[in-house]
């Protein structure tokens, strides 16, 4: 199999060596309070966490996802995401930049006029139909994730008939879509915490190497969720254990892209799994079920 890219303005980024994307949330309410940034020295010193560990993009979001997560309007987004995008334009204008949001409007201004180099919706264009046709225009890889509801309603919406037969057509159906539109770069996150139980986590987790059928990267994002903790006790800030076992299997079973609160770790469970315990050439998903 070709190894899969991400053309990244204009520089094509192989995942042959999978990448850490680093979590900067500014945001007062995220989950992991050891996220949360929001002065401009404690931005730029994130910023300088993630690159000194060794993660290869950032993720900015000013709109926490959490469960139950406040209503937060596009001024206050964007005025939150301007203070880290500066910084990381006017320092950082080689460093990779995602932009977590689920509005057309605010990724049309972080891309145009802060540079930022890939759009992550949580929604999939669910929630403002133009991000489809915004990302198009715009020509930057999007980060295509499944949920059902929004944030503050996604707790109810746990009842599939199958789980994985849903996910499998959801993207099949989006990436479709974004094919026609001229989409070229699209990376598929299952959506681990969104909008699914404990077991139903589990369950895709187990049988996430089925997705590499399509072709494309896979971002998995489970660092310090609730599928960790709701399992072995505790709480986000004693998870980093749980998450580093489960971003290692997800690594042996595909991921191209893990989106981390805790980048050194992360980093060390790539350079153990891809250098040493490679699997690159053994049958698709050889952990699963």
């Amino acid at each position: 199999m070709l190894d899969k890219t991400l053309n990244v303005k204009g520089r094509l980024v192989s995942l042959s060596t999978p990448l850490v994307m680093g979590i900067l949330n500014v945001t007062p309410d995220s989950f992991y309070a050891g996220s949360r940034k929001q002065t401009e020295e404690a931005i730029a010193g994130r910023i300088e966490e993630i690159l000194s560990e060794g993660g290869g993009m950032v993720d900015v979001g000013g709109y926490s996802s959490r469960p139950d997560a406040a209503e937060v309007s596009p001024e206050e987004e964007m005025s939150r995401l301007e203070v880290a995008l500066r910084i990381l334009r006017d320092h950082y204008p080689e460093v990779p930049v995602s932009v977590d949001t689920f509005r057309s409007g605010i990724a049309r201004r972080c891309v145009e006029e802060y540079g930022a180099a890939v759009i992550n919706d949580i929604s999939g264009g669910e929630i403002d139909k133009a991000m489809f046709r915004t990302v198009a225009d715009l020509r930057v890889p999007y980060i295509l994730m499944h949920m059902r509801g929004t944030p503050q309603t996604m707790g109810q919406h746990t009842d599939y008939a199958d789980l994985l037969e849903e996910v499998t057509l959801y993207f099949a159906r989006k990436v479709r879509e974004l094919r026609e539109l001229g989409v070229n770069d699209i990376v598929l996150d299952p959506g681990f915490g969104f909008s699914k139980t404990l077991e139903q986590n589990y369950l895709l987790m187990r049988h996430l190497g089925d997705f590499r059928m399509f072709g494309l990267p896979l971002l998995v994002g489970v660092s310090r969720k609730r599928m960790i903790y709701q399992l072995l006790g505790g709480t986000p800030a004693e998870s980093l254990n749980g998450t580093t076992v489960l971003h290692t299997y997800a690594l042996l079973n595909g991921a191209d892209i893990l989106r981390v609160h805790d980048v050194r770790a992360a980093v060390e469970a790539v350079r153990i799994v891809n250098g040493h315990l490679k699997t690159s050439d053994l049958p698709c998903g050889f952990i699963s079920e």
